[in-house]
């Protein structure tokens, strides 16, 4: 088998992904003549989660790496995500706004791999050796270290429809509507004297009502929604 050397020109939107000595415009990798071009992509860092395409002109030792197309649309997809474990507080964000979006906190790469398939769920990770596996139907590499960057990052590759407040952000179920007869005895004193609008997750018991979320949480929404306009 002959060895040989590729020139990886990756787009700079990508250069997260790459190691340190790889992130500039041009960069060499080995390649031994027969592995195909996604596997040297994967090998140098960038997981094909990310990538929109590969290319590499007749007898060029070029292999210009671009990524995926943004607003992203998986085919299949049902609008839900999972999350891996280090990504809670995003997805407590996801869940505020509605969106779909699972959070098994005890489960390891190969149960996660599978909820993505079965549910037909977009993994969100920051972990890029779990974007490689090849069972994996779709993923995303998650960026930003700040959770509210990290909103911004899914919304704009995913633009999904947003229904802020629906979902409890504790367990993702689905609010219903309660009276407060119903929920009364879940309730303080004083949010039953202020309060009359109440909603209550069917999944877990917890209970909402308007003014309960902080302002913190507001604004979270109010930009995100600005956001998707």
């Amino acid at each position: 088998m002959t060895s040989d050397r590729l020139t990886l020109v990756v787009d700079p939107g990508l250069w997260v992904l790459l190691p340190a000595a790889r992130r500039r415009p041009r960069a060499e990798v080995a390649w031994d003549g027969t592995s195909s071009l996604g596997h040297v992509v994967e090998a140098a860092g960038v997981p094909l989660t990310e990538v929109g395409a590969v290319t590499r002109a007749e007898g060029s030792e070029e292999v210009h790496v671009s990524p995926v197309a943004r607003p992203q649309r998986p085919d299949g997809w049902l609008g839900g995500f999972v999350l891996d474990v280090h990504l809670g507080a995003l997805a407590r964000r996801l869940r505020l706004l509605g969106l779909d979006t699972a959070w098994p906190e005890e489960a390891g790469d190969p149960a996660l791999v599978e909820l993505a398939n079965a549910e037909r769920r977009v993994l969100l990770t920051q972990d890029r050796g779990l974007l490689k596996r090849r069972a994996l139907w779709a993923g995303a590499y998650v960026r930003g270290s700040d959770p509210d960057d990290q909103l911004t990052d899914v919304l704009d590759r995913f633009r999904p429809a947003l229904r802020p407040w629906s979902r409890c952000t504790a367990c993702n179920g689905v609010l219903v509507d309660a009276t407060k007869a119903e929920v009364a005895h879940l309730l303080e004193p004083g949010t039953l004297r202020s309060q009359d609008t109440f909603a209550r997750c069917p999944g877990c018991g917890r209970v909402y009502w308007p003014g309960a979320h902080t302002e913190r949480l507001a604004r979270v929404v109010a930009l995100a929604v600005g956001e998707q306009a």
